[in-house]
């Protein structure tokens, strides 16, 4: 069993004939299959309403998630889940008084699941799937598998700094990430390891060019524009720039032993653009060292995975 982000196995071809009819559903609690549906309505008693093509489907308040039973996980969790797609496992199907069919679901049972086959597996510097849920300004929170959550720190997004997450992701992308550490199936995560080394995204530029890039940073002594998530330079001082304006830049030197990129910016860019797609350098696997420095820099930027 593959355990994915909550949404991710929505259309699949098996999740829709398993929802669909009441046998579906009867073999998906039979097996214990893991499902995904829609949540119509959050009930005054925080339990849900899940949309189910065959069947009246509820989550009892406390099978809604992990933590909910003890107070560790706040209601929020479950009211925020109206019209989102949520996983959960079939426990008991039944008839109603008007002839309908009932099934009483339980996200909880899949999460536990969840956590017990997978989460708890999870080792520092393994590179895993993850789907951004919201953000906040210190950080990003993502749905690791079966809408078990996770924060990115704002400063492990990018080595390019960035004021706010929403600057780098939005709602609902999916990205991969790196398991940081594993603390008693609580997990912390990094995202700039996978963006590229200097070196890597330098490849990427040549002095001479002129190329576009956001301004992430207006100092005295120069500005700061992003080329790459992983790599910015600096131009000289403006009175007219502000951060997060776009602008083309010309690329004066690139500068490997300093680890550097002298920039000249040569117009404002007025059009508002879309989030990059965001350029990964490796996807899967595990990562046990990651050095972003340059050989000749002398510099130690690296995050070592123990």
């Amino acid at each position: 069993m593959i355990y994915k982000p909550e949404g991710c196995i929505f259309r699949t071809a098996e999740n829709q004939r398993y929802i669909s009819s009441a046998e579906g559903l009867s073999e998906a609690m039979e097996k214990g299959v893991i499902l995904e549906a829609r949540v119509a309505v959050c009930d005054s008693s925080h339990n849900l309403i899940v949309d189910l093509p065959c069947a009246e489907g509820i989550i009892m308040r406390n099978d809604g998630a992990i933590g909910i039973e003890d107070g560790s996980t706040r209601d929020i969790a479950l009211i925020s889940r109206v019209n989102k797609i949520v996983c959960f496992k079939v426990i008991n199907i039944s008839r109603t008084r008007n002839g309908g069919i009932s099934a009483k679901l339980s996200r909880k049972s899949a999460q536990e699941e969840c956590m017990e086959n997978y989460i708890d597996t999870l080792k520092s510097g393994d590179i895993i799937d993850a789907k951004v849920t919201h953000l906040e300004q210190f950080g990003c929170f993502a749905d690791i598998g079966c809408g078990i959550p996770s924060l990115i720190p704002i400063d492990t997004i990018s080595v390019s700094r960035i004021s706010h997450p929403s600057d780098r992701f939005q709602n609902g992308d999916m990205i991969h990430a790196v398991v940081k550490a594993n603390e008693n199936g609580r997990i912390f995560l990094t995202h700039k390891e996978l963006l590229g080394t200097w070196e890597e995204n330098a490849e990427l530029f040549e002095s001479g060019e002129t190329v576009s890039g956001i301004v992430r940073s207006v100092e005295e002594y120069g500005i700061f524009v992003e080329l790459t998530p992983n790599l910015a330079g600096l131009a000289e001082p403006r009175d007219d720039i502000k951060v997060g304006q776009h602008v083309s830049v010309y690329i004066k030197a690139l500068i490997p032993e300093k680890m550097k990129v002298k920039l000249i910016i040569v117009d404002i860019c007025e059009e508002c653009e879309q989030p990059r797609t965001l350029k990964y350098y490796r996807e899967s696997g595990k990562i046990d060292r990651w050095c972003y420095s340059t050989k000749e820099s002398g510099r130690n930027m690296e995050t070592v995975f123990e």
